[in-house]
């Protein structure tokens, strides 16, 4: 199995971030205008562009699978993705960003529960959902912020759905976020996703890491 994890393209939240401001972000923010052009040109380059195995044979990115998380910035990079390559995106709820949906402020940590699955609907036609999306949203608001051993959990819980896949011939491309990708790839490489060393793998909006699993992955 060959696996392609993809960060999503930039968020507004990501540009307030880039100035050093932090009063407007919203809960699950949509790309800029910057982010769009750059979902399209990660959607062109993996529709046209050559990978390159470890034995240098060039050949197509050639994916089978594309996943998304229920955030609205990673369902908007990976909509131009499915188009250009022809595949159904699925989302894939375990592979959002820590935390889920909330901000927090002076009144305190507030929760929200994100798209409505007719909202997925209307605005990323074709895109598989699992059934625990529905019309009151995908996330559980009244949670608020997830807990950091939730995360943790969780990007194992992803890393071993993953390996159990290892010995298939699929190309499996994960559309996600920033810190959710740094815990996964320790995950992959049975590294605490907590690790003490403040090790922090960064990717940036719409990069591409790419890890080949084998038959004793």
């Amino acid at each position: 199995m060959r696996l392609y994890l993809v960060r999503h393209a930039q968020s507004v939240n990501n540009a307030l971030a880039a100035v050093g401001s932090s009063e407007d972000r919203v809960f699950d923010p949509p790309l800029t205008e910057i982010g769009l052009q750059q979902a399209d040109l990660v959607a062109q380059h993996l529709q046209d562009t050559m990978d390159m195995p470890p034995d240098r044979r060039e050949e197509p990115f050639g994916l089978t699978h594309l996943y998304c998380s229920a955030m609205t910035r990673s369902l908007q990079t990976t909509k131009p993705i499915a188009a250009a390559l022809g595949l159904s995106a699925e989302v894939w709820i375990d592979i959002h960003e820590i935390g889920g949906l909330f901000l927090n402020d002076a009144s305190g940590i507030k929760g929200f529960p994100g798209l409505t699955r007719s909202q997925i609907e209307t605005d990323f036609p074709g895109t598989i959902m699992p059934d625990t999306i529905t019309e009151d949203g995908w996330w559980d608001a009244a949670s608020g912020r997830e807990t950091l051993d939730a995360f943790i959990s969780r990007s194992i819980r992803v890393a071993l759905a993953l390996r159990e896949r290892a010995t298939s011939y699929e190309r499996i491309a994960l559309v996600t976020h920033g810190a959710f990708m740094d815990a996964l790839v320790k995950a992959l490489l049975e590294r605490s996703p907590q690790s003490p060393d403040a090790m922090f793998f960064v990717h940036y909006n719409t990069s591409i890491t790419r890890f080949d699993f084998g038959p004793d992955a």
